[in-house]
């Protein structure tokens, strides 16, 4: 990596020897942390350091805990008075639903600490988020669209952040987050340490975490295509027409505590969803269309069990941090590797295991052939059920889902070869009454004076 180091190597720790601060380790031990994940072991020494630091870990390997636990202690060591409207640490998060989490994992971990933490969001009233500015804060966390609302009506200054972390970059470029960021990163102090931590670190987070950070230190827990070694998963290949009753069929005989369902659409999320209502099975939606509230029902709803199978779009991909997940159904295959990555890894958490159904149909079997290049493993395929289709097993994959840009440009080519053009003449016998006047007559009232 350009002006930076890269480390991969993790000797086994203990909490207490990363961890110095008595009321930190405490909440540590709250939390029921045994030993520190790699991520963690790696992470926390170098975030001790004072470096500016990208960090990529897989879903489910404790990197929120990896920055914040180093975060908090830090906030204590360097303890003053946060000034008006000001904060002393920066989280950003892409959605409300992670960014909702972050704030009770700060919350959980700063517990036997004086710290103060605010967390901000779209879809709230402006005024309660003033007050508490006014009094200043030693953590903000925040979505970028209403922390900069928050900065141009005058209630919120940069200029005494010590600590500025982005979480989930890769999610905020996929979000168009990334102008916001270089919007935000000038009006932070030079001294500030900045720390990016994703998933997944493509070649464009990477060039915007280099165009802000100060030669980086790189740490990576695992490849970048890995997902969690204690999910099982498997294929069914089933005709597209045939998913609905496939789904009824597998959830009416699983044996389950949580499933998470996906689709690509916030539609088909929603005709899923009235199908396995009326089937008379347990489901609820969410997608970004619902509004705030009815989006912490429906979260808490699932991490109570009250319902416990929820169809999503990607939106939930990375906003959902709930143990017990016990299955995950692709029931549209992403056309993103890292997304199949991302969804999986909402099961087999914290050293759980868990288990992944994805269904293909043949529009998706381009999909699958990249998800498992990139997984560099074959998925388990499960042909013991009722609409298993042999054919499309075979099916080698060439034709194109339907919504591809290479289709719509195909055909868009196909109609521009075949659109028959008329002259002008026969647009106006086309366009005329038998003994009439022609249509046109009104705009070209020249033509009717004789």
């Amino acid at each position: 990596m350009a002006n930076g180091s890269r480390l991969r190597y993790f000797p086994p720790m203990q909490f207490s020897e990363l961890i110095k601060n008595e009321a930190v380790l405490r909440a540590v031990n709250d939390a029921g942390f045994e030993k520190p994940t790699p991520i963690q072991s790696a992470a926390i020494p170098a975030i001790k350091t004072g470096r500016d630091m990208i960090g990529c870990a897989r879903t489910g390997t404790g990197k929120t805990a990896a920055f914040l636990l180093p975060l908090i202690e830090k906030l204590i060591e360097s303890w003053t008075a946060p000034r008006e409207i000001r904060a002393r640490a920066l989280i950003l998060s892409p959605t409300r639903e992670l960014a909702m989490q972050l704030a009770e994992n700060v919350a959980a971990f700063s517990a036997h600490t004086e710290l103060t933490a605010l967390l901000v969001h779209g879809g709230t009233e402006y005024e309660n988020q003033i007050l508490r500015l006014r009094e200043g804060v030693d953590i903000l966390i925040a979505t970028p669209g209403r922390m900069l609302d928050l900065i141009e009506r005058k209630a919120l200054k940069l200029d005494q952040i010590e600590v500025f972390v982005v979480d989930e970059a890769d999610r905020m470029l996929d979000m168009g987050f990334a102008p916001d960021i270089r919007k935000i990163a000038p009006m932070l102090p030079s001294t500030r340490q900045a720390l990016f931590f994703s998933a997944t670190m493509p070649k464009e987070a990477l060039s915007l975490a280099t165009g802000i950070l100060h030669k980086p230190m790189q740490i990576s827990s695992d490849p970048v295509s890995a997902a969690a070694e204690n999910i099982r998963k498997l294929l069914y290949y089933v005709e597209k027409n045939n998913k609905f009753a496939l789904l009824e069929w597998v959830l009416k005989r699983l044996e389950y505590h949580r499933v998470l369902v996906f689709c690509r659409t916030r539609r088909g999320a929603e005709r899923l969803t009235e199908r396995m209502q009326n089937a008379g099975l347990p489901v609820e939606v969410l997608h970004g269309q619902k509004e705030q509230t009815h989006r912490k029902d429906i979260f808490e709803a699932f991490r109570s069990g009250k319902t416990p199978v929820l169809i999503s779009t990607d939106l939930a991909a990375r906003g959902i941090d709930i143990e017990n997940i016990s299955h995950i159904i692709n029931f549209d295959l992403p056309n993103e590797p890292e997304t199949f990555v991302h969804r999986i890894g909402r099961t087999a958490r914290a050293g759980a295991s868990g288990i992944a159904l994805s269904f293909c149909d043949p529009s998706e079997k381009g999909y699958l052939r990249d998800i498992q290049t990139h997984l560099n493993e074959e998925l388990e395929i499960d042909d013991e059920h009722p609409f298993h289709s042999e054919q499309i097993k075979n099916f080698s994959g060439n034709v194109k889902a339907k919504h591809t840009p290479d289709k719509q440009k195909h055909i868009s080519k196909i109609r521009e070869q075949t659109t028959w053009r008329l002259s002008p003449d026969q647009r106006n016998k086309l366009h005329a009454k038998e003994n009439g006047p022609k249509k046109n007559a009104r705009r070209n009232p020249k033509k009717n004076k004789g």
